[in-house]
């Protein structure tokens, strides 16, 4: 059983920043792509940012030009940076490795918190 663990998150105030990391227990073979989602109390899961295998990246318009994704295939891992933080950037954030058949792994979530 794959397990996805993320890592970096905590209280920052608004406008400071943060590094997220999800690393998977053991290699996953035929990864597509690799991604983070928050969820928000409240609100439905929502998709941040999304990384391919060939190295192609999406972002949610709320975090465009603030928000930065990267993989590194050889270590199973993804980031995700993130700078001037908004307190509505303030959610449980999960990471996601879904394989080329569609398989989707999760990690428990760390909780970003974003006060003054």
């Amino acid at each position: 059983q794959v397990q996805l663990a993320e890592s970096g998150g905590g209280l920052v105030q608004p406008g400071g920043s943060l590094r997220l990391s999800c690393a998977a227990s053991r290699s996953i073979p035929s990864i597509y792509s690799m991604g983070w989602y928050r969820q928000a109390p409240g609100k439905q899961r929502e998709l941040v940012s999304m990384i391919t295998n060939d190295g192609s990246t999406n972002y949610a318009d709320a975090v465009k030009g603030r928000f930065t994704i990267s993989r590194d295939n050889a270590k199973n891992t993804v980031y995700l940076q993130m700078d001037s933080l908004k307190p509505e950037d303030t959610a449980v954030y999960y990471c996601n490795f879904q394989s080329f058949s569609a398989i989707n792994y999760w990690g428990k979530g760390t909780l970003v918190t974003v006060s003054s």
